[in-house]
């Protein structure tokens, strides 16, 4: 699979193992409400923690890499381990995207509120579940109309709560 031509980025790929309907919402242009307290929260953390570090590469409009230590490895900064999921494979997307460019890096997510550093590596099978996950993602956008929303344990923090539950 492509992904150089695909219209997938990394946030795509991080909320498709959250939501499906912020997947759609996102995928056609519709912001989150960016005074949610927690995108705020999210945007610190970015801000104040590894500031040594060379921050925000974007690459292309589809992936921004929060981190770049030693041209070797790249990292991804969470503010929880909430939705390790994701986050692993929102990395491995970046980590994937690059291996199409011929770019070989490893990564590592950082969750510095809580002291965690974890390793992803692109594995085939994480390869494997990635193009599967994109052709999913390319049939959510694809839908006229966003998919129902689902009551789950994200709702009560998310920056669209009041699109799906007003």
């Amino acid at each position: 699979m492509d992904i150089l031509n695909e219209n997938i980025n990394g946030t795509l790929i991080w909320y498709y193992y959250i939501c499906h309907r912020e997947v759609w919402l996102i995928g056609h242009s519709i912001e989150p409400n960016q005074e949610n307290d927690f995108i705020k929260i999210g945007r610190h953390i970015h801000e104040h923690f590894y500031k040594k570090q060379k921050k925000e590469l974007l690459i292309d409009n589809k992936i921004k890499i929060d981190i770049i230590e030693n041209k070797k490895v790249i990292g991804e900064i969470k503010k929880s381990s909430s939705f390790l999921k994701s986050a692993r494979m929102q990395l491995a997307f970046y980590l994937y995207y690059l291996k199409q460019k011929g770019i070989n890096l490893k990564g590592e997510l950082l969750i510095p509120e809580e002291r965690k550093k974890e390793r992803v590596i692109l594995t085939k099978e994480i390869e494997q579940e990635l193009q599967d996950s994109i052709k999913k993602i390319k049939e959510i956008l694809e839908l006229k109309k966003p998919p129902k929303p689902v009551k789950i344990p994200y709702c009560k923090n998310c920056a669209y709560k009041e699109l799906c539950w007003s």
